[in-house]
């Protein structure tokens, strides 16, 4: 099941051939209604295509921070146009691949959509990638073209020896445009042709490239944001992620022109700004992290959020107080998901009606999730055990022997530790490799910042093991305190009493480092690996 079924619409089929064996893929179930995609299927033709076709031309679609919007109509013509650009000045072929470079924006927009038409397969990095860390993407994903905001092309001119375009307002895109045509037939792309390669954003240190084909580009849209998000047409989508991050690409760009809503598209996406951009633009879905949710609290008094009615958080474990914090705050119970790179999205989730405190929610719609052991013997309800999924979408490296490692026996592993309770709901415990066992005890390093988050002078913090001699190992945490609160040693025993009256008294961090910042991948990801390695070195 894993090799394209459809006679492909590539010419170059560089990412069809290396795809995983079959037998090295997940098994991929396409029995939900709302996947019944045909044999040739461009997903950049159905977002926005079919959106005109079907009289939607005059609604807004994407929008910037300055307040300029297009509409349906008008990002079709300039989505063609950069197609043509593509096809026939630069003669690529349907199968190459296109890196794109730059901070989130209609034009990073509008690039995307025309690599899909062009049945080119996108390549889409985060914007502060330096030169060595494109250079292993160009090279592993053989890039054939570059589309890069005129603003970044600094690291990516000596990355690679491909031909670049700068695009922006006053661009060589911009000006090659002007002279081409605004029609262009979209590519005949099998539904099974691969769209994108997006690379892992590294909480691990070792990117990897997750291929995803262009049913797997609607499907997440068919099943997350139909079931869960519940978009209208009316909607307007905001948010933090880069969309070379594929939460950021789902919900920042696919979900919006899914459901014909508009997609709002912001350069700076900080807590502050994205605060101020709900009652500027009258965003009514936003889309960020846990930790930027708990950021916004400080500042929600200050801004007319009366147009939002969702907000989404993913890319790491929402802690229970911040939900119950925001709910109080804003009386709007945030969608929690999980998700991977290696799914394209969020395959756990819980609309905001049904969100049970404290758990991540169910397999959504389409999806299916068990609990096993090492072993993979499924373990029943109550018991801790590491989470195996198989839906529509799965992992497919690009040339990778990591693929064994996760998938087995047709199920993916993204590497969470989780629980299942009698009502079929899903807790979130670690992910494997940040359980901490301390004198045989088994602590979940999640649960043990959870805690912390509530004492009033934490603002960020991250638990992992530290080497200790008596004990293997112990909890250690890195705390970024609040302004207005001093780090100091008394505020280290405040701490440390703080969660053995919260959580178990086994529990707490036997040692606290305050940190002025934590270590975080370019989508906002805390990088836990990062301080394991630290605290390794460092006696505590």
């Amino acid at each position: 099941m894993g090799i394209p079924s459809a006679p492909t619409g590539f010419v170059d089929t560089f990412a069809r051939d290396h795809l995983p064996d079959p037998l090295a893929q997940p098994v991929y179930r396409w029995d939900h209604p709302a996947l019944a995609y045909p044999d040739r299927l461009n997903c950049a033709a159905e977002l926005l295509d079919a959106n005109v076709a079907a009289g939607h031309g005059a609604r807004p679609c994407l929008a910037d921070a300055d307040g300029n919007r297009w509409t349906y109509a008008e990002v079709l013509n300039w989505s063609n146009r950069i197609a043509n650009v593509l096809m026939f000045e630069r003669n690529l072929v349907p199968g190459n691949r296109v890196l794109l470079r730059g901070p989130n924006n209609p034009w990073l927009a509008a690039c995307w959509l025309a690599v899909q038409k062009a049945g080119l397969v996108a390549v889409v990095t985060m914007p502060l990638l330096r030169t060595g860390e494109l250079r292993a993407i160009i090279d592993k994903a053989r890039v054939d073209l570059a589309l890069c905001d005129d603003r970044y092309l600094d690291e990516l001119r000596p990355a690679g020896s491909m031909p670049i375009i700068g695009y922006g307002p006053e661009s060589e895109l911009a000006d090659a445009i002007r002279h081409a045509s605004p029609s262009f037939d979209p590519c005949d792309t099998a539904a099974d042709d691969v769209s994108l390669i997006a690379f892992t954003s590294g909480t691990t240190g070792q990117p990897k490239g997750c291929v995803h084909f262009h049913r797997d580009v609607l499907a997440i849209a068919d099943t997350f944001s139909r079931s869960i998000v519940q978009p209208e047409a009316d909607d307007v989508f905001a948010g933090s992620p880069p969309l070379a991050f594929t939460f950021g690409l789902g919900g920042l760009l696919i979900f919006p022109l899914r459901a014909a809503a508009c997609a709002l598209l912001l350069e700076q996406a900080a807590p502050p700004a994205l605060l101020e951009a709900i009652g500027r633009h009258g965003v009514t879905i936003t889309w960020t992290a846990p930790t930027a949710y708990r950021a916004m609290l400080d500042g929600i008094g200050q801004h007319d959020l009366s147009s939002l009615r969702k907000g989404v958080a993913a890319g790491e474990a929402l802690p229970l107080s911040i939900r119950r914090a925001w709910r109080d705050a804003t009386g709007i119970n945030l969608i929690d998901g999980l998700g991977a790179t290696e799914m394209l999205h969020v395959f756990i989730s819980a609309a905001p009606d049904e969100v049970v405190d404290g758990s991540v929610g169910r397999p959504i719609p389409g999806f299916e999730a068990k609990i096993v052991d090492d072993e993979g013997n499924e373990l029943p309800d109550g018991e801790v055990g590491r989470v195996a999924v198989r839906g529509p979408t799965g992992c497919r490296y690009l040339a990778d022997a990591r693929q064994l490692t996760y998938v087995r026996d047709g199920w993916n592993y993204p590497g969470d530790s989780m629980r299942r309770d009698a009502d079929g709901n899903y807790w979130y415990v670690a992910r494997a490799d940040d359980m901490i066992i301390s004198a045989g005890y088994n602590i979940a390093g999640p649960e043990v910042e959870a805690a912390l988050l509530g004492h009033p002078a934490v603002a960020e913090c991250a638990c992992v093991a530290a080497p200790d001699e008596r004990r293997g190992h112990i909890v250690k945490a890195y705390v970024v305190v609040r302004d207005g609160f001093a780090a100091t040693p008394q505020l280290v025993t405040e701490l440390q009493d703080h969660v053995k009256a919260t959580i178990a008294p086994y529990k707490y961090p036997r040692a606290i480092e305050f940190r002025d910042e934590l270590p975080r991948t370019q989508t906002g990801k805390l990088q836990r690996f990062v301080l394991r390695q630290q605290a390794a070195e460092i006696p505590s």
